[in-house]
Formats: structure tokens, C-alpha cells, sequence
């Protein structure tokens, strides 16, 4: 990502940073960070606790830098989320065993799912503003109760970790995978027929096209504008 681009980017990961070294600081002392002198700071560097939580932090300052850095590259993204979940396919194929994991996995990720074609405000329990459901009112983007972000990040991590618990074999209980296979191929007509009657109760639909352009007398134009589904 060029620098500039994203500017909120880059002042965010700042503030987050400075934070994160003030409560570093006040956890290793118990003492508000700016009661504290240069000698104290001094002697706090040198034990190995401070050490520790140092590399930590930098370590975790510098991943949240790079999972800042893929937010604008959503092609990208999934194609890496792609290859994890060929991967994970592949290990569960060759050792022909972890079906309870990768139940458990189907289950996590339809409620994933189920999180990011649902709107942040629910109709059924808060009055809030509803989208559009005629071309004359005002255009609103769909926002998710589970942004494309969020919702990327946590299919990725749950299928690493997944792939790391199937070298531990006391995952691996002995079942009949087909009835699983059954279970949740009923469990998720099931889910997506109730998440289809509730978009169609609400008319609303969880993808933004972009808003109609008006060109002079000839009415609407089918150009629409790019803005972001978030």
C-alpha cells in the first residue's frame, strides 16, 4: 500500500501503538506511566518480563500493520483464503479422519454467514433507518452486522486453526461422517430459508450496487456509482 493513500490507516495504527506502549508500561509497574522518571523506565528495560512483553508487542504491532495493509485488497484477500481452505481440504482428504472438526468448522462459518447478509440494525428488534425499498427514496448503502473485513479474517483463522488440530490426533473421534454431512446440509437450508423470508419481509437485499445516476430527461442512467459496501 503507498503511503498517503489511506491516511485514517496509518494514524489509527499510531494511536493504537501509543496506547498500547502506555498500558504495556502501567502493567509492568502498576503506577500511571507518567508518574514515572527516566530511571524507572531505565530499570523496567532491563528485567525479562519487559523483554518479553516488548517483542510481544512489537511482534503484534507489526501483524496488525500488515492486516491493516490488506483491507483495500479484497481480491487478494479471498484468493489467500481460498488456498488455506484447499489446503485444510487436502490434509482432512489424506489422513481420512477430523469430521467432527470440520463440522464444527461448517457450523462456525455458517454463522459467519449468516452474521454478514444480516444488517447491522435488525428491523425485527430496533426502530432504526431502513434501506430503500422504492427508486425514489434516498439511496443508503447495506451496512453488515459482520463487515467483509471481519468476516474474511475470521474464515482465514478458523480454517489455520483447524489445520493445526488435525495434527493432534485426540480430535480425531471415530463417527459416521455422512449423517454429520446430512445434518448440517439440513441445518443450513434450514438457516437460509429464515435469512431469505426475513430479507424478503424487509425488501431489503445484503449487496449495494451503487446509487442511480440521473442523466438530464432521459431518466435513469444504468451507471452506478462504486462505493463501498461498509
Amino acid at each position: 500500500m503507498e503511503p498517503g493513500i489511506y491516511p485514517e490507516i496509518e494514524i489509527l495504527t499510531e494511536i493504537r501503538g501509543e496506547a498500547n506502549r502506555t498500558e504495556l508500561i502501567e502493567m509492568e509497574t502498576g503506577q500511571p506511566s507518567g508518574t514515572l522518571s527516566g530511571n524507572d523506565l531505565s530499570s523496567l528495560s532491563s528485567t525479562p518480563a519487559t523483554t518479553f512483553s516488548r517483542c510481544s508487542y512489537a511482534v503484534s504491532r507489526r501483524y496488525q500493520h500488515f492486516l491493516d495493509q490488506t483491507v483495500p485488497h479484497v481480491l487478494y484477500r479471498w484468493l489467500s483464503c481460498l488456498i488455506v481452505v484447499l489446503i485444510y481440504a487436502i490434509r482432512v482428504y489424506l489422513v481420512q479422519g477430523f469430521y467432527i472438526i470440520t463440522y464444527g468448522l461448517g457450523i462456525y462459518l455458517l454463522s459467519l454467514l449468516i452474521g454478514f447478509l444480516s444488517p447491522q440494525i435488525d428491523p425485527e428488534i430496533h426502530d432504526g433507518p431502513t434501506l430503500p425499498t422504492r427508486g425514489s427514496d434516498e439511496f443508503r448503502p447495506f451496512v453488515r452486522r459482520l463487515p467483509e473485513f471481519k468476516f474474511w479474517y475470521s474464515i482465514t483463522k478458523a480454517f489455520c486453526i483447524a489445520f493445526v488440530m488435525t495434527f493432534f490426533f485426540v480430535f480425531d473421534v471415530p463417527v459416521f461422517w455422512p449423517i454429520l454431512l446430512i445434518y448440517w446440509v439440513m441445518l443450513f437450508l434450514l438457516t437460509m430459508r429464515r435469512q431469505i423470508s426475513h430479507m424478503i419481509k424487509y425488501r431489503y437485499v445484503p449487496f449495494s450496487t451503487g446509487k442511480q445516476r440521473y442523466d438530464g430527461k432521459k431518466g435513469p442512467s444504468t451507471k452506478t456509482a462504486d462505493l463501498p459496501e461498509e
